[in-house]
């Protein structure tokens, strides 16, 4: 799921991201691609019914723009505790609670955070965080492909 507003230039990366997989031929047909927009709870079905969710979203990880982090499980609700930047990351962290206290919070959960350069105004993401989409492409691709050999 990318979630983001694409009026805000690298608010919106994980909407890009999630537009790059669905139109790549390398993406695993096992799993649903969402735009999960700037989130709120009409997604929670879409949360508690699934047995694993990787969220895409730019996240402040004080690093170089177009830099990337993964957060699994736990660290998830680390990153999205305390100081919120954006308005979808306290969105992101009620979502999960909601679903934690209804006891169907997907098993597997992991978070590829993307460190903006800009929320200004503007269509398209900055030409650092951009460069991000094949990394981040990549990553859920990995992620997804260790989750199935698994289960």
């Amino acid at each position: 799921m990318g979630v983001g507003n694409t009026l805000l230039k690298d608010d919106g990366i994980g909407i890009h991201v999630t537009a790059a997989l669905k139109a790549s031929q390398e993406h695993r047909i096992d799993y649903k691609i969402i735009d999960g927009g700037t989130i709120g709870l009409s997604l929670l079905p879409e949360i508690e019914d699934a047995d694993a969710v990787i969220i895409v979203d730019a996240s402040e990880i004080g690093e170089p723009p177009g830099s990337i982090r993964i957060f699994r499980n736990r660290e998830i609700d680390q990153q999205l505790s305390g100081k919120k930047k954006t308005v979808h990351e306290v969105a992101l962290a009620d979502l999960f609670s909601a679903a934690a206290i209804r006891g169907q919070c997907p098993a597997e959960r992991a978070l590829i955070a993307i460190q903006p350069a800009s929320t200004d105004w503007g269509l398209e993401p900055t030409p650092e965080v951009e460069a991000a989409i094949p990394r981040a492409c990549a990553a859920i691709n990995n992620i997804t492909g260790r989750w199935q050999d698994e289960a």
